[in-house]
């Protein structure tokens, strides 16, 4: 039985070291499957987060919520040290927009 509304985040990537597809889940960080084939490795995350998800309802511990169903401010605090600070803010008031603007357009790269 496939898991109906599938919201969690996943990715496939090529594992050098396995010589193998790796399906991934991020809101489940130490589960992984391998398999031959992108779409396979895509198919056995997705079965055993399902299975998973079965045995945690079963044990009542809390289910990670789905990264896609969050609510997100647009904000968040990172400290740097001073000088790098200094020299963004240096950076800005030459570009002529905010530090704010900088930094977001350095991040959304």
């Amino acid at each position: 039985m496939a898991l109906k509304n599938d919201h969690y985040t996943y990715r496939v990537t090529w594992s050098a070291e396995d010589g193998e597809y790796v399906g991934l889940c991020a809101e489940f960080p130490s589960l992984s499957w391998l398999a031959d084939t992108p779409e396979t490795a895509l198919r056995g995350i997705r079965k055993v987060v399902e299975d998973v998800l079965n045995d945690m309802r079963k044990t009542g511990e809390r289910i990670p919520e789905p990264i896609a169903s969050k609510h997100y401010s647009g904000r968040f605090m990172v400290r740097v040290p001073p000088q790098v600070h200094r020299k963004l803010a240096t950076e800005a008031a030459e570009s002529g927009v905010s530090l704010n603007r900088l930094a977001s357009a350095k991040l959304s790269r």
